[in-house]
């Protein structure tokens, strides 16, 4: 079949039409592998004029198949990832944010069983409460990802997702940014995760996660609600192990609480591990930190399937409700760093002549990680570009 026929043939349906598209994108390119999409939108219910409206001289962005190769939950260490996710700066905005918007929260709570330090927590976690929600279009980067890549049918579906949204005006096109993934709002909702999960919670007859926190935080409490989540239960806790521990372990390893404590374990100030059952999560070993994690925690999970990322979130929410952080140290002897130093680091860099386009924001990005491999080379240290405990006290002098 040609690309041509293939992308007439969507009019008799869009699985047909999907089998071509990844031949459409390697033979003719960019516009081609369009070609078909728009046969398959089409498919699946997006009229023409939506269609041609939002991929009007569209062009591929290379950068977005660059960061798809580079996901920081599988790739960062996780005392690094912790450490400017679960910070004093996300902790005290995150309580802020509680207090400001407790009315919704409750109202989140009521509908779907929810706590609201957990929805909060997802919030912080996600867009830092609404500051960071991405500035890629999301039909340009969806687009790019469904021509290329190695997830380019997950994408395509993602794509025609997107489109159904602009179709029904939930979302102002002009505001339609997020993720290189294409995430998108205050708790970075997928296109057909918002198609299917998102609610209307502040009643103005629109589902708006961009504009509308109370919409946000509803559906992120549904979206939980829908994957599991038990009200009034725990995510988990971090435990203490037995000297040598060597038993079986994985968050999926589910096993009632009497079976661990069996086998040695307590909460980490020494009581008791109380009903229900739940895996041991020992996401640095056994010689770090350890949790016995419910199925809330999968709940958590599910909502970017990173065990380090449902971690950041748990963790954080339970800051959010005034308890301790962790206890246990994580087995490194150079911890990573929080947003705050991160800044101070990048700050310390530029006074020596990098150039880091003037910014102390707190991202490492590449210039920084370039930025820090000179540096730890002249120091003395592994010149591996980790902003590090190691490497801001070089910078400090000490």
């Amino acid at each position: 079949m040609t690309q041509a026929s293939a992308a007439r043939g969507c009019a008799a349906g869009l699985a047909l039409c999907l089998t071509f598209l990844p031949a459409m994108a390697a033979a003719g390119g960019f516009e081609d592998c369009l070609a078909g999409l728009r046969g398959a939108a089409g498919a699946a219910g997006v009229d023409a004029a939506t269609f041609d409206k939002a991929t009007r001289g569209l062009q591929p962005n290379p950068e977005v198949l660059e960061f798809a190769k580079s996901q920081p939950e599988f790739k960062t260490p996780i005392w690094d990832y912790l450490a400017s996710l679960v910070d004093e700066e996300r902790v005290s905005d995150g309580r802020a944010m509680m207090a400001r918007w407790g009315q919704a929260l409750a109202s989140a709570q009521s509908h779907y069983g929810v706590d609201p330090a957990t929805i909060t927590a997802v919030w912080g976690v996600e867009s830092d409460y609404g500051r960071a929600f991405g500035t890629r279009p999301i039909v340009q980067s969806l687009a790019t990802l469904s021509c290329g890549g190695t997830r380019q049918a997950y994408f395509r579906s993602e794509f025609i997702a997107g489109l159904k949204i602009l179709q029904h005006g939930d979302i102002d096109p002009s505001q339609f940014n997020g993720s290189w993934a294409g995430a998108f709002g205050h708790t970075q909702f997928m296109p057909s995760t918002f198609l299917r999960i998102a609610v209307d919670l502040d009643g103005d007859g629109r589902k708006d996660l961009i504009n509308s926190v109370p919409d946000a935080l509803g559906s992120t409490a549904a979206y939980l609600r829908k994957g599991g989540w038990t009200p009034g239960a725990e995510w988990g806790f971090e435990v203490r192990l037995p000297e040598h521990y060597s038993g079986p372990s994985g968050r999926t390893r589910k096993e009632p609480m009497a079976a661990w404590a069996a086998r040695g374990l307590t909460r980490i100030d020494g009581s008791g591990l109380g009903g229900g059952s739940a895996g041991l999560l020992l996401p640095a070993g056994a010689n770090g930190p350890a949790f016995l994690v419910t199925r809330n925690f999968d709940a958590i999970y599910s909502y970017n399937a990173a065990e380090s990322y449902a971690l950041a979130i748990a963790l954080l929410s339970d800051r959010l409700r005034g308890r301790q952080g962790l206890v246990t140290a994580w087995p490194t002897n150079d911890l990573g760093l929080s947003r705050a130093d991160r800044r101070e680091l990048q700050t310390l860099l530029m006074r020596r002549g990098y150039d880091l386009d003037g910014k102390a924001d707190g991202v490492i990005g590449t210039k920084s990680k370039q930025a820090i491999a000179d540096f730890q080379a002249k120091a003395g240290l592994a010149p591996n570009g980790r902003a590090s405990a190691s490497v801001l006290a070089a910078l400090r002098g000490r």
